[in-house]
């Protein structure tokens, strides 16, 4: 069995039955993740590159002492993205570890005997259904936490 686990939903399409696994699913949003960023990421080098074409193509290890903004943002694009996954990577594996789980179902059991329980909102206290954006905004606005 993987790390993630597999679902059992069943969609029957022409009379058979098939079956997706949560490895399937990591795979796709772990995939749609990487696109994005890459999208993200080129959508910003080749706005630098219209931006100062000039500086653009000297590179980012050029002779002169002086960078340009467009450099500098790009330099401070790519030391941001990896400190910020560098951390993030860390701060996941570091809870990971200090919970001493062995596997996903392990730690899910441990963070639930940890972190607060959530409390039932069974019937509901307070309005559920909006008739569009500003009825919510309204409500949220005036009447939450009035009661």
């Amino acid at each position: 069995m993987s790390i993630l686990g597999s679902y059992n939903l069943k969609w029957y399409k022409d009379g058979k039955r098939r079956t997706y696994s949560k490895d399937k699913t990591g795979a796709f949003l772990a995939s749609v993740a990487g696109v994005s960023a890459f999208i993200g990421f080129s959508a910003t080098l080749s706005t630098a590159k219209k931006t100062d074409p000039k500086y653009f193509n000297k590179g980012l290890h050029s002779v002169e002492l002086a960078d340009t903004g467009a450099l500098l943002a790009l330099r401070a694009l790519g030391w941001g993205t990896l400190y910020a996954i560098t951390g993030t990577t860390c701060l996941c594996y570091g809870i990971w570890k200090l919970s001493g789980a062995k596997d996903l179902k392990d730690f899910r059991v441990k963070m639930g005997q940890i972190l607060p329980a959530l409390p039932k909102n069974d019937p509901p206290q307070s309005r559920t259904e909006f008739s569009g954006m500003n009825d919510l905004l309204t409500y949220l606005s005036e009447e939450y936490g009035k009661k």
